[in-house]
Parts: structure tokens; sequence; C-alpha cells
């Protein structure tokens, strides 16, 4: 017959366990880590290999924010001019912002979370597109955002 577990390797009351023994594969809940980078409706969802990160409706002029404090890892635009700011976060985590405009950082600049990134450029809709990646593999944004 098996010898009982002693109770200083079970959980305690608070659910946290005293052993750091954890399965790797099971990640905390990243919930909250980020905040909205702008406020708005979310005009389009995340879908893996499709859009990679959510649309979020605001009006032209609207402030853009850091999701997080880190580094300003690239500003570049796409194939179509649309600005991107990059930003790289702790944890291998980076986040997208595309559709800015009035750039108010410079490549690897530190940023605060909540700092002026840029403001949303004119368009029907206006919108900024905002993703999460772990390297280059896109997250849904909305398992980041409080």
């Amino acid at each position: 017959m098996p010898e009982p577990i002693p109770k200083e390797n079970l959980e305690t009351t608070s659910g946290k366990s005293k052993s750091s023994n954890q399965p790797e594969n099971i990640e905390p809940s990243n919930r909250g880590q980020f905040s909205y980078p702008v406020n708005g409706k979310i005009i389009r969802d995340y879908v893996k290999n499709k859009t990679d990160g959510i649309d979020i409706s605001a009006p032209e002029g609207t402030p853009i924010v850091a999701a997080e404090k880190g580094v300003v890892a690239a500003i570049t635009s796409d194939t179509q001019e649309v600005p991107i700011i990059v930003l790289k976060h702790e944890g291998n985590l980076l986040t997208v912002y595309a559709g800015i405009g009035d750039i108010g950082v410079k490549e690897k600049e530190k940023v605060l979370k909540s700092q002026l990134l840029g403001k949303i450029r004119p368009g029907n809709p206006s919108f900024l597109h905002f993703e999460v990646r772990r390297g280059f593999e896109s997250i849904d944004p909305m398992d980041f955002l409080d």
C-alpha cells in the first residue's frame, strides 16, 4: 500500500501549491497582462492564420497607447504603406499596432504601459489593428487584455 502524501506537499487552502513542480504544459492565465491600446469597439475578431489580431474601431485622432511596458522593436509599414509599430515585452511577447498615425516614439525607445504611441489614422472605418505574438506565432489578444 502506498505511503500517504505528507501534508507539506498538499495544496494549501489558498489553492497555491507549496511545491514548485507544476507541469510545464500548464501556463498561468495571461488575462489582464495587457491593457487595451485604444478605446473602441472590436470590429474584427482574431482568427488564427487569417487575421492574426483584432481590429478596434475608434475615431480619427484617438490616442493609441502601449498595452504594456516594453521596447520599440520596429517602426515600419506594410505593403500598402500602413504604419506599424512593434513593441517587445518580457516573456518573448510582442505587440503589433497597425494603422497608427502621428507616431510619437522612436525605435529602441523604452515605453511605459499606457504611454502614447500615436493616434488613429483617417479611414472608413478608422481603426487600429492589434496583435499579440510569442516570437513569430500569433496569439489571441483577448487572452491577454483585461
